[in-house]
């Protein structure tokens, strides 16, 4: 099985992105070698947040319009609140999204995340998790629903809250190395 440490990670995020779900998954997979990108949709830093309190701000590395899925094994999609609000009213997020998707790429999105996967009609059949307070329009968006730390259907990964960081970026591992040993059978 080839290893994490030949992978290229995208994440997508603006500011009111939660800290822990964006700092979390970026520190593991660096750890472990993979090279992570930062697209956002300015180049200027972006204001994370601890819940709803300010917290760290990060540079991002390229602007969501200039990312390409063909340069990357996986994207990755923060929660928070206000970031995945902000992300899911512009097209080139949604459009890059539908992109990984339909090269059959890992998409992960955890806690609130997960909106951004209904509105780029991802949901639609399959096995999803995220934070309470979204499985509804996760339900209405045609997903099956559950409450575990990770849901995997497929492509997709989704995950409930920062406390199941860990599990989380393991299924985003996992999916990338199962990926690259089929791509490379």
């Amino acid at each position: 099985m080839p290893d994490i440490a030949a992978a290229k990670i995208l994440i997508v995020a603006t500011d009111g992105f939660e800290q822990s779900e964006l700092f979390g998954p970026r520190e593991i997979l660096l750890e472990r070698g993979a090279k992570v990108s930062l697209a956002s949709l300015e180049m200027k830093a972006i204001q994370g947040t601890v819940h709803d309190k300010p917290g760290k701000t990060i540079e991002p590395d390229l602007l969501v319009e200039d990312a390409k899925p063909s340069d990357y094994d996986a994207l990755v999609l923060p929660g928070g609140v206000g970031n995945p609000d902000k992300l899911r009213g512009e097209k080139a997020v949604i459009d890059l999204i539908k992109q990984f998707d339909g090269a059959g790429k890992p998409v992960a999105a955890i806690c609130h995340g997960p909106w951004l996967l209904v509105e780029a009609d991802l949901v639609d059949g399959k096995t999803v998790t995220s934070w309470p307070s979204i499985r509804t329009d996760l339900k209405n968006a045609g997903g099956n629903v559950v409450d575990q730390e990770v849901a995997i259907d497929g492509n997709i990964i989704t995950s409930r809250k920062p406390d199941d960081v860990d599990a989380f970026t393991n299924a985003v591992i996992d999916a990338v190395e199962k990926a690259e040993a089929g791509a490379s059978a």
